[in-house]
C-alpha cells in the first residue's frame, strides 16, 4: 500500500494537524508516458498555507480529499516515458505520499548534482535557493557596499539571500526570532549583524544596526516587522516581497500602515516575486548555487523530520518557528 497525507478540511488561519489525514491507498498501474517515483524526501513550504486556502492566492487551491501538494525528491523505480530511466533522481510535484505515479509534466527537473545530498534539491538547490537567488538579483539588484536586510533570515530562503548578498558585496543584516536563530545567522550564515525581533524595540534596533538606512529589504514576513523596516529605507531602496508569513488569513483582508508615503519620499520600489513566473531561469540558477555549495561559499541547515506521520503537523510547526533552515520530511 502507498501511504498518503490528504487535505481533509480547509484551515482557519494556519493549518493544523486536524486538517490532514494519513491514509493507505493501493499502488497505481503505470500508464503510457508516466513514471513511478519513490519519494525519499518531502518538502514543507511556508507557501503551502496559501495553497490550501480557498481564495486569495496565486495557485489553484488543493482540493479537499486529495494528496497534499508538495515538491518531493526521489528515484524513478518504473517508467513508461522515454526521457526517464529507472534509477534517475528527480524532483517534482509528487505530493505528500510515499510513492507517486505521474506524467513527466510533474517533474521539475532531473537531478544532475549527484555529488551533493539529494535533500538539497528541495532547499538550497531547489525552490528556496532559486527563489533567493533570482528574487535578490532580479529585483533587489544588489550593489557592493549596499545594506541588505532580510527577514526570517535563518529560514530556507532568508539564509540563502543573506549569503548570496554577501557574495555580491553587500553588508548583510538579518532579522530572526530568538537568540538561537540570531546566533545561527551570525555564525553559520555569515551575516554582518542580526536582530532578534522578539527582544524589544525593533525600530530602535534597526536604527542602531542600519545607521545609513536600508538599500534592499528582502521581505518574507509582511506585518509589523515590515511596517518597522519601511521607515528606514534609503533613497531609491528596493523592497522584494517574497512572503507574508505574518498574515495568517485573507478574510477579512488585513489592514495596517500604508506604504505609499515611504515609497514616494524615498523613491523606492516594491515588487513581488513568485518563482513560477521564472521557471525558464531555474536550471541556470541551480547550476550557480551548486557551484557555490561545492566551493564552500554557501552553507545550509536542514530541519529533518522522520516519516509520513510527521506530515500533518509539519506546516504548523514551521509557523511556530521550530525549524532552523529548510524543513524536510525524510521517508
Amino acid at each position: 500500500m502507498n501511504r498518503q497525507c490528504l487535505l481533509v478540511c480547509r484551515p482557519e488561519g494556519i493549518a493544523q494537524a486536524k486538517n490532514f489525514e494519513i491514509v493507505e491507498a493501493p499502488h497505481q498501474k503505470l500508464g503510457e508516458g508516466e513514471i513511478r517515483v519513490r519519494n525519499h524526501f518531502l518538502s514543507v513550504e511556508p507557501a503551502m498555507r496559501g495553497w490550501i486556502a480557498d481564495k486569495g492566492n496565486y495557485a489553484e487551491p488543493v482540493a479537499i480529499g486529495s494528496v497534499m501538494r508538495a515538491l518531493t525528491a526521489g528515484m524513478v523505480t518504473e517508467t513508461r516515458h522515454p526521457g526517464y530511466a529507472v534509477g534517475d533522481a528527480v524532483t517534482g510535484w509528487f505530493g505528500w505520499q510515499e510513492e507517486a505515479v505521474a506524467p513527466a509534466s510533474a517533474v521539475v527537473r532531473k537531478i544532475a548534482e549527484t555529488d551533493l545530498p539529494l535533500s538539497l534539491s528541495l532547499g538550497l538547490l531547489g525552490i528556496n535557493g532559486v527563489t533567493a537567488h533570482l528574487a535578490l538579483t532580479g529585483i533587489g539588484n544588489p550593489q557592493p557596499d549596499e545594506t541588505l536586510l532580510v527577514s526570517t533570515a535563518a529560514g530556507a530562503v532568508g539564509s540563502a539571500v543573506g549569503q548570496i548578498g554577501k557574495l555580491l558585496g553587500c553588508r548583510t543584516v538579518g532579522i530572526a526570532g530568538g537568540p538561537d536563530k540570531v546566533k545561527l545567522c551570525l555564525e553559520r550564515f555569515g551575516y554582518d549583524a542580526a536582530i532578534d525581533y522578539k527582544a524589544g524595540d525593533l525600530r530602535a534596533a534597526l536604527a542602531r544596526t542600519c545607521p545609513e538606512d536600508i538599500d534592499i529589504y528582502f521581505d518574507n514576513t509582511a506585518g509589523a516587522i515590515s511596517d518597522a523596516v519601511l521607515a528606514h529605507l534609503a533613497l531609491r531602496a528596493r523592497v522584494v516581497v517574497c512572503g507574508t508569513a505574518a498574515i495568517d488569513r485573507w478574510d477579512p483582508w488585513p489592514e495596517g500602515p500604508r506604504v505609499e508615503r515611504h515609497l514616494l519620499v524615498k523613491r523606492a520600489r516594491m515588487e513581488g516575486f513568485v518563482i513560477f513566473d521564472h521557471m525558464d531561469r531555474y536550471e541556470a540558477s541551480v547550476a550557480q548555487l551548486a557551484e557555490w555549495v561545492r566551493t564552500g561559499q554557501l552553507a545550509y541547515e536542514e530541519d529533518i523530520l522522520s516519516g509520513i506521520e510527521a506530515c500533518p503537523d509539519a506546516l504548523a510547526g514551521l509557523y511556530r518557528g521550530e525549524n532552523k533552515g529548510k524543513r524536510i520530511i525524510r521517508l
